[in-house]
């Protein structure tokens, strides 16, 4: 499969080398002028988590290709859309002229209704996803990073199309596991939420790695998500289809947070989770609390614990 890579973000260039590594071409579409500031490879220092429980690092110099335009009678296969869910406005405006026949996979966060939020380009050349993996690039120009055993993908109420299928099937020769949600719009909304709680937390302390093996600021982040709750159920979300995902914020602290402070302190997999977010300056923190702020001040939900922690995330003013 020909795939293009939307951009040399942390997800977009983690995944693109397990794809490539699977046997795709893979390549990357950067903004005009940054193939030669970017270099021709990619420094990665990885814990692959595929196929060992504690996982395996990975060092190496990846060499990689850029291009700096894409006309609409290109012939990849698939694009990868993972960007922050602020920008994707802008990234789907770019790309529906440029789509061509290719599968776009939307790869992240979304807080409006998902079919609004691809805006023109054409539904039924979408997957939907969502990344099992994360990191940063360091000051020594170094991806530091981790990449899960699985990876989410949905649908939004119905079965997968074959389109959708062939998606899946190249994450699956990565040696990647698939978990499905079809309920991938309510899927997604309760992970924005917990994000929010977690990320409001998290700026508190500096960045969401602060959080490993951290029992209190873990409960505080916990009921944090916990009072969000309303908030999905105003946007008429039905809570039961996603009580496994929920349980977390709705089991007692006195539970929650010691065991999931154990386990972000001893199992890699849970404390990968946490340690990957460890950029004190990331801009998307800060846009999902934002954003989920501002819509419980729409609805009139009280988020308490949410607002408490604005000063950590509200934007700063500008004088005239």
């Amino acid at each position: 499969m020909k795939i293009l890579m939307f951009g040399r973000g942390v997800i977009a260039t983690i995944y693109g080398w397990a794809l490539e590594r699977a046997g795709h071409s893979v390549e990357f579409y950067v903004r005009p002028g940054r193939a030669a500031s970017y270099g021709g490879a990619v420094n990665l220092d990885l814990i692959d988590m595929r196929r060992r429980v504690w996982g395996q690092r990975v060092a190496e110099r990846w060499p990689v290709r850029y291009r700096e335009a894409l006309e609409p009678d290109h012939d990849f296969d698939l694009i990868v859309l993972s960007v922050p869910h602020h920008r994707l406005p802008e990234a789907t405006a770019f790309l529906s002229p440029r789509v061509g026949r290719a599968a776009v996979l939307i790869f992240g966060n979304l807080w409006t209704e998902p079919l609004a939020a691809i805006g023109a380009l054409p539904p039924d050349q979408i997957a939907w996803g969502f990344p099992q993996a994360g990191g940063g690039f360091g000051v020594d120009d170094v991806l530091h990073g981790a990449l899960l055993r699985s990876v989410v993908f949905g649908t939004l109420g119905r079965p997968p199309t074959g389109r959708e299928q062939v998606v899946r099937q190249a994450f699956r020769e990565a040696g990647l596991r698939i978990k499905e949600r079809p309920d991938f719009h309510g899927w997604l909304w309760v992970h924005f939420v917990s994000d929010a709680g977690m990320f409001s937390q998290g700026l508190r302390r500096g960045s969401l790695s602060e959080l490993a093996g951290a029992r209190g600021d873990l409960r505080e982040a916990l009921l944090a998500g916990r009072e969000l709750l309303p908030l999905l159920q105003a946007r008429d979300l039905d809570l039961r289809r996603h009580r496994g995902a929920l349980l977390p914020f709705r089991a007692p602290t006195w539970l929650t947070a010691p065991a999931l402070a154990w386990l972000t302190a001893h199992v890699p997999p849970a404390r990968v989770s946490l340690t990957m977010h460890d950029d004190p300056d990331a801009e998307e923190p800060r846009e999902v609390c934002r954003d989920v702020l501002a819509e419980a001040r729409r609805l009139g939900i009280s988020v308490p614990r949410l607002e408490a922690a604005e000063p950590h995330f509200a934007r700063e003013e500008t004088g005239s």
